[in-house]
C-alpha cells in the first residue's frame, strides 16, 4: 500500500463559472500535483444554489469523484430521488435530519485505504431547523467507520468559532476538518497537535468579480435597502479557483502536509 493518499478538495463552487474553472483546472492540476483524487462541495453547483442532474453529470465529467453538501443542495432536485436514481457519491450533511442515508457520508478505497468524507452543518446564524448539534452528530457517525481508515470532515458552517471548536474536538481522531460555505479563503492552514490537518475556509470555485458567487451589485444593495438576494450570477470575467491539497498518512491516518491553492483564470 503506498505510503499517503493526496487530495484536491474544491471549496464551494458556484455555478456556470464554477464548473468551467473546474473543467479548466483539473487537467492541469493533475499533471503539477498528481492527486489520488478530486473532491468538491457541490451545494452552490446550479446557479449557485443546489444541483440539478446535469450539473452533476458535467462535474462529474471534469474529473471530480466525491462531492459534498450544504444548506442549499436541497434547493433544485429532490436528494432522496436523486439518491435513488444516480450513483454520485455524495456526503449531504450527516446532522441534516433530510439527509437520505445513502449520503449520510461517503466511502472510497483509494490504492488499498479506505478514504471516508463526512458533511456537517453548522448551526450558528444558519437558521436552519432542520439541522441537529454538528458535534454530537459526529460522534455517532465515526462510531460506524472502521478504524484503519483517512476520514476527511467538510464543516459547512458561517462563523469561524463552530468551524474552529470542530477542529479541535476531533483532532486526531479525523485525518482533516476543512470548512467551506463562507467563499472565502481563509489563511489559517496548519496541521494540530495531534495531527488532525484543518483550514476554516477553502474558499469558492467561481467567478472572481463578485460576492459569494452573486453579482456584487446585487449584494451591495442588500445591504444599502435590505432586499432580499436573488441568486443573479455572473457569466464572464476572470474565475478564482481555491481548493487545499492534502497529504494523509496512511499508516496513522494523520495529515502530513496542507496547502491552499488558488488560481485565477483568465
Amino acid at each position: 500500500m503506498p505510503a499517503k493518499t493526496k487530495i484536491i478538495f474544491f471549496g464551494d463552487v458556484s455555478g456556470a463559472m464554477g464548473r468551467q474553472g473546474i473543467k479548466l483546472i483539473v487537467p492541469r492540476w493533475q499533471k503539477k500535483y498528481k492527486p489520488d483524487i478530486f473532491i468538491a462541495n457541490i451545494e452552490n453547483l446550479a446557479h449557485n444554489k443546489g444541483v440539478t442532474l446535469r450539473t452533476m453529470e458535467e462535474i462529474y465529467n471534469s474529473g471530480v469523484r466525491l462531492f459534498t453538501g450544504g444548506n442549499h443542495i436541497w434547493k433544485k432536485y429532490d436528494i432522496a430521488k436523486l439518491a435513488q436514481e444516480t450513483d454520485y457519491q455524495i456526503a449531504c450533511p450527516a446532522n441534516d435530519m433530510r439527509t437520505p442515508q445513502k449520503y449520510l457520508y461517503q466511502t472510497i478505497e483509494i490504492n488499498g485505504c479506505k478514504l471516508n468524507v463526512i458533511s456537517l452543518g453548522g448551526q450558528t446564524y444558519m437558521n436552519d431547523d432542520n439541522l441537529s448539534n454538528p458535534f454530537l452528530k459526529i460522534d455517532e457517525v465515526l462510531a460506524q467507520l472502521p478504524e484503519n481508515s483517512n476520514i476527511i470532515i467538510d464543516v459547512h458552517a458561517e462563523t469561524t468559532s463552530e468551524k474552529r471548536a470542530l477542529g479541535f474536538y476531533l483532532d486526531g481522531r479525523v485525518s482533516a476538518v476543512l470548512g467551506t460555505h463562507t467563499h472565502v479563503p481563509t489563511a489559517d492552514a496548519q496541521i494540530l497537535e495531534k495531527g488532525t490537518g484543518y483550514l476554516t475556509d477553502i474558499g469558492m470555485v467561481g467567478p472572481h468579480d463578485s460576492i459569494l458567487g452573486i453579482k456584487k451589485e446585487i449584494i451591495i444593495e442588500k445591504f444599502l435597502t435590505e432586499s432580499k438576494i436573488v441568486h443573479d450570477v455572473p457569466k464572464t470575467g476572470q474565475i478564482e479557483v481555491n481548493a487545499v491539497l492534502l497529504e494523509i498518512d496512511n499508516t496513522n491516518h494523520k495529515t502530513k502536509k496542507i496547502t491552499p491553492l488558488r488560481e485565477i483564470i483568465n
